[in-house]
């Protein structure tokens, strides 16, 4: 009954009344009741089912067998970084694509070689060092864009390849214990020759999976707070921390600066100030703004030979200043972020080497190279202590950007400088010009025919007529047009000279042409007629000055011969031979050096010899090279035969250094010429000995040339002819003109410069 009568209620009740809650039953029917009661709900058929999504099993905190020949040590289990299961597509940038036709010529002659099994060695040998030569020059003269795109290559090591190369143990260590593990910043203990570091790097990835994963190596707060909190557990047990920079910068989403992406990194900065022990940071690849400087802060900054770091990419600073991004080129050239740059800016400390062709072309010697700078720096830092080290960091980054009043600015420096208005010299007329020329001429005169020397302007005349001849040739410049082309190679001329290289063929080129063209059409010009002017009265002062100069060192020259003679013949044992020697020849009455006996003759040579050693040392001495020459006393006949050869001697002379002044102005020789003068103005005033090695190739390069010229000129048969007119006559003998004396006379063994 009182079922039929719970269920009556039931049926009877809306759904609101039958749903409202009780502690006790259900709408005042016992729970007990309404269990056994059927309620009239319609029926539905339906199933619930989950799948359980497959995760990785880690294995904590070793595999069962940890395989101990693993490549990275037995450590190297706790990281899920492991090598990759297939080889890494190769990449090639587009300032490499001539190199491939060179590798696709090297293939080929292999599998011909191969198909045939015929010999092609020295063909494949040749290809090989021709390669490397074409790759050695590309990487030698990398422009910075091109420096850009390398540390950006997919295949380049990052920094997890450098830690596994590099350290004989390492473990990685997790989390910023705020809830999260950034996979953009790896941390972890490692040690490197028995020495142990805190390494903390910013990783990127080595595929486009893994560059997911680790946000393609952007870190969030979360990383820069771990990164924070392995530094100072470093430096609360006194490690060593080695940092790694590889990130175009920090990741910018809302949610990073919602969670304090800039206090992330100002905290960071703050507090590596105030590490005590010794950071050293390494960028590795390129390092974007505040995102690598939260962990470079460190007491020395070492970047790979192809790393760049930059404050804003050259891409976003073309954007910013030149509205495209296509001036990518030209804004990475003007930030000066590659490594030498930086180095010469004193913002980076020292280049860490990189193989031919990048860091991917060997990772395993470019970690090795890593590895050495690393114990170089580590053994520096640790002689200081901590005031020393804390100071040490502060000046580093204080001195940046800063310079001295008093100390000169290099030379380099002030090519982008603003000029100040330097006021120029009123210029001189060209009649008055030729006045003062002409005066001098007649000082020059005169000076001749008296015996006391007068006091010429020479140097101040040149140098006014240098002044002037420059001022014509700009103006010649700008009148054929060729001003802007000029000052555009003179910059490319200036930067090649910055660096360390042998001068670019190419550039070399550029020069040729526009002075061939400049060469062309400057008979065009309207102030033609006064550059060739003045420059015909240079030239002519010129050559008083050269021969004025020759007459002075001439006279030093004989002054100082007269000097040591002297000093020799006041040597007692000189004096008294002599004297003895004086007295015998005028005991023994002789006219001639016929009518003296065997004995006095072989004394007086034994004496002349002597002497003539003793004048030597003394002259080698004094820095002189000298060479003794056989001779004996000729009678009147012997030297009027001889001085009848003495006008041939001088024409063949003559004709010997017209014939060498017309070699050198031959394009062959005159390129080599301008070569030269282009090392020795690079060299400086203190070239080293690279400078000096390619400086003494060129010289003899340009001999060669000039004596093989000479040789199959007619003026080697001319000297062959004098040679034997002079032979016949017995002078070619001991006691006349040997054949390497005719050559010194007429000037054939010179040295040209």
């Amino acid at each position: 009954m009182a079922s039929s009568s719970a269920a009556a209620s039931l049926a009877g009740g809306s759904a609101s009344d039958l749903l409202r809650s009780s502690t006790s039953g259900f709408s005042g029917v016992p729970l007990r009741t309404l269990g056994r009661a059927r309620l009239p709900l319609k029926q539905r058929d339906f199933s619930v089912s989950c799948k359980m999504r497959k995760v990785k099993k880690h294995e904590h905190p070793w595999p069962d067998n940890p395989d101990p020949n693993v490549k990275g040590g037995v450590l190297s289990h706790l990281s899920p970084f492991k090598p990759l299961k297939e080889k890494p597509k190769p990449v090639t940038l587009d300032f490499e694509k001539p190199l491939i036709a060179l590798q696709k010529k090297i293939i080929d002659v292999r599998k011909m070689a191969n198909e045939t099994g015929l010999d092609f060695s020295d063909q494949i040998l040749s290809l090989e060092t021709k390669y490397q030569q074409a790759l050695k020059d590309l990487y030698t003269h990398l422009t910075p864009i091109q420096r850009v795109n390398i540390a950006r290559h997919p295949n380049r090591p990052t920094f997890l390849d450098h830690i596994y190369n590099i350290t004989d143990k390492f473990v990685e260590l997790h989390g910023d214990r705020a809830g999260y593990d950034d996979p953009a910043i790896v941390t972890g203990i490692g040690t490197i020759d028995g020495r142990r570091y805190m390494f903390i790097g910013q990783q990127k990835g080595r595929n486009t999976k893994e560059n997911i994963q680790r946000n393609f190596g952007m870190p969030t707060p979360h990383g820069y707070r771990k990164a924070l909190r392995l530094m100072e557990y470093a430096d609360h047990h006194g490690f060593p921390i080695v940092t790694f920079i590889d990130t175009p910068g920090a990741y910018a989403d809302l949610k990073s600066e919602e969670l304090g992406q800039g206090e992330a990194i100002a905290h960071n900065l703050r507090s590596m100030f105030g590490l005590k022990v010794p950071v050293i940071s390494i960028v590795i690849g390129e390092g974007g703004s505040g995102g690598a400087l939260a962990i470079g802060c460190g007491n020395k900054l070492l970047m790979l030979e192809n790393a760049v770091f930059y404050v804003a990419s050259p891409e976003a600073c073309a954007a910013i200043l030149w509205k495209s991004a296509k001036a990518a080129p030209k804004a990475a050239e003007k930030l000066r972020i590659t490594a030498s740059e930086l180095c010469r800016l004193e913002i980076a400390d020292g280049v860490i080497p990189e193989p031919l062709g990048g860091a991917h072309a060997d990772p395993s010697w470019t970690s090795q190279q890593i590895k050495k700078a690393v114990n170089e720096a580590m053994d520096e830092l640790t002689k200081l202590n901590t005031e020393e080290l804390l100071r040490h960091r502060m000046l580093k980054f204080r001195k940046i950007g800063g310079f001295q009043e008093g100390i000169p600015v290099e030379p380099k420096k002030k090519i982008n400088m603003k000029k100040k208005d330097i006021p120029i010299a009123n210029k001189i007329s060209d009649a008055e010009l030729e006045v003062e020329v002409e005066k001098l001429k007649q000082q020059i005169l005169d000076s001749k025919e008296s015996s006391i020397e007068p006091r010429l302007d020479l140097d101040d005349m040149i140098k006014q007529l240098q002044i002037e001849v420059d001022q014509e040739y700009s103006e010649a410049v700008n009148a054929i047009g060729l001003s802007d082309r000029m000052s555009k190679l003179k910059e490319e001329v200036v930067k090649a000279n910055t660096d360390n290289q042998f001068v670019d063929p190419l550039l070399k080129s550029k020069i040729e042409k526009l002075k061939e063209e400049f060469d062309q059409k400057l008979s065009t010009a309207p102030n033609f007629g006064r550059l060739e002017n003045k420059v015909n009265m240079l030239k002519e002062l010129s050559k008083v000055k050269r021969l004025q100069d020759q007459n002075k060192r001439t006279s030093a020259l004989e002054q100082e011969l007269k000097t040591k003679f002297d000093g020799i013949m006041k040597n007692p044992r000189i004096k008294e031979k002599y004297e003895a020697l004086k007295s015998e020849i005028q005991a023994a009455g002789a006219s001639s050096s016929r009518d003296l006996d065997d004995d006095l003759k072989q004394k007086i040579v034994e004496f002349n010899k002597e002497f003539d050693s003793l004048l030597a040392e003394s002259l080698k001495s004094a820095g002189m090279e000298v060479k003794i020459a056989p001779a004996r006393p000729r009678d009147s006949s012997e030297e009027s035969a001889v001085l009848g050869y003495e006008s041939k001697i001088e024409e063949l002379r003559e004709g010997i250094s017209k014939e060498i002044e017309k070699l050198a102005n031959s394009s062959n020789i005159k390129s080599k010429i301008e070569l030269l003068k282009l090392e020795v103005a690079k060299a400086g005033e203190t070239p080293d000995t690279e400078s000096k090695n390619r400086i003494a190739a060129l010289v003899q390069q340009i001999k060669q040339s000039l004596e093989e010229a000479v040789d199959s000129s007619s003026l080697k048969e001319e000297y062959e002819n004098l040679v034997s007119k002079i032979s016949s006559r017995d002078l070619e003998t001991e006691d006349g003109l040997t054949n390497d004396q005719l050559r010194e006379k007429v000037g054939a063994n010179r040295s040209f410069s």
